[in-house]
């Protein structure tokens, strides 16, 4: 073979090899370009997917949104939400309503000050400017930076349980007349037999002496139960002014004065005149004595000291005690440990501490006495401390210093 004819072969076969070359990258390109189109296929039926999956949480998100709107239109309460400033970034149109405009961008502390008065003894609720009683709830969103704050319309509800505690206060009169009748009759049928025998002529002086003390007996016993009655039916309505705690405790130490045993009053109060209803308090404290000296003590001291802005008087005394169990009942209406009684003598004294916004609670332990401690903030700002203290024992009748 000449040398023309093997070049042309050479050509030949390199020629052939290219064209099976360009045929292979052809089919590799067709099969790429066929796969290709298939994930081009499949992305775009993903993002149709993605797209219709979308759409439908937006729309379901616009309805949410919606039935929210909706929601907060419909509640009767106000919705302020703060930012972490305080700052009022939103709210409903119960909210423009109930604290009125400006409001969004104004100061939360501002908004309080300006349209919520505070409601005595309710600090979780105010009072709107046109009389409505508001509950307020105050709480942190999830991120912590924000508050929502609710404000419900309560008045309705207020006025529901004035009416019930009225009512429940009209049934505890009922019944406390009814325990009254029981409890005045008997006294009162003895004060009318002692009376009716001091008529007759043959009647010795010493007798005479004695019916009269028994009628006196028995009458100021009725008047303590027609005063324990007026004081519960006023339910804490008394009227305050100034007057003499020396000389309210004077008269406790003199009435005292009939008791057998040893009875020490020891007053730490700087001051004299303070704000109150003496009778009231007065009262309170003689049934707080007579119970120490009807349950049997023996020895019974009353403390009267200043504790801030408060005065804090306390009765001990060293009878049977009073069993735990019991105890939590001590100031219901009409509970009584007594075999006669009304059962009303501790719920007047409650009643005349809440009265002067005061509190009481009671310490006993069984065979080692009782003893009841008063808080009364009903001090003047003039009072000082001071430190006095008289001791009355048993029918001497004399004061000793203590």
């Amino acid at each position: 073979m000449n040398s023309s004819n093997l070049q042309y072969q050479q050509k030949t076969e390199r020629l052939t090899d290219a064209f099976r070359m360009f045929n292979e990258l052809s089919e590799n390109l067709a099969l790429s370009y066929q796969g290709l189109q298939e994930q081009v296929a499949h992305l775009n039926s993903q993002l149709a997917a993605a797209r219709s999956e979308r759409l439908t949480t937006l729309t379901e998100k616009e309805k949410l949104a919606s039935r929210l709107q909706q929601i907060l239109a419909a509640l009767p309460a106000a919705v302020i939400l703060l930012d972490a400033k305080n700052r009022i970034i939103d709210c409903n149109d119960n909210a423009i309503d109930f604290l009125g405009e400006p409001l969004l961008g104004q100061q939360w502390q501002d908004i309080m000050t300006r349209s919520l008065l505070p409601v005595p003894d309710s600090p979780h609720e105010r009072q709107l400017l046109d009389g409505r009683i508001v509950s307020l709830t105050r709480n942190h969103l999830s991120n912590d930076a924000e508050q929502i704050i609710l404000l419900s319309d309560v008045s309705e509800l207020r006025t529901l349980q004035d009416r019930l505690a009225q009512q429940k206060h009209l049934s505890a009169m009922g019944e406390m007349v009814a325990s009254l009748a029981h409890q005045v009759r008997t006294p009162l049928a003895t004060a009318i037999l002692y009376a009716s025998q001091m008529s007759r002529p043959l009647l010795s002086e010493t007798k005479r002496l004695q019916f009269s003390e028994k009628i006196l007996e028995r009458l100021q016993y009725l008047e303590r139960q027609v005063n324990d009655m007026l004081i519960y039916a006023k339910q804490g309505r008394l009227a305050m002014q100034g007057f003499s705690l020396r000389g309210m405790l004077q008269h406790l130490a003199e009435r005292m004065e009939e008791f057998d045993g040893r009875f020490f009053l020891d007053n730490r109060v700087g001051g004299d005149n303070i704000e109150g209803n003496q009778d009231a308090l007065r009262g309170a404290l003689l049934n707080l004595l007579n119970n120490a000296i009807e349950s049997g003590a023996g020895v019974i001291s009353l403390k009267a000291v200043q504790a801030g802005q408060a005065i804090e008087i306390r009765i001990q005394d060293d009878g049977p005690g009073i069993d735990t169990s019991k105890q939590s009942q001590l100031f219901e209406p009409f509970y009584t440990t007594k075999t006669h009684g009304t059962g009303l003598g501790l719920a007047v004294v409650d009643s005349v501490v809440k009265a002067h916004k005061g509190s009481i609670y009671c310490r006993s332990v069984l065979g080692r006495g009782s003893v009841f401690v008063l808080s009364l903030p009903i001090l003047r700002q003039d009072l000082g401390l001071s430190s006095a203290g008289i001791e009355l024992v048993g029918q001497e009748n004399h004061y000793e210093a203590v």
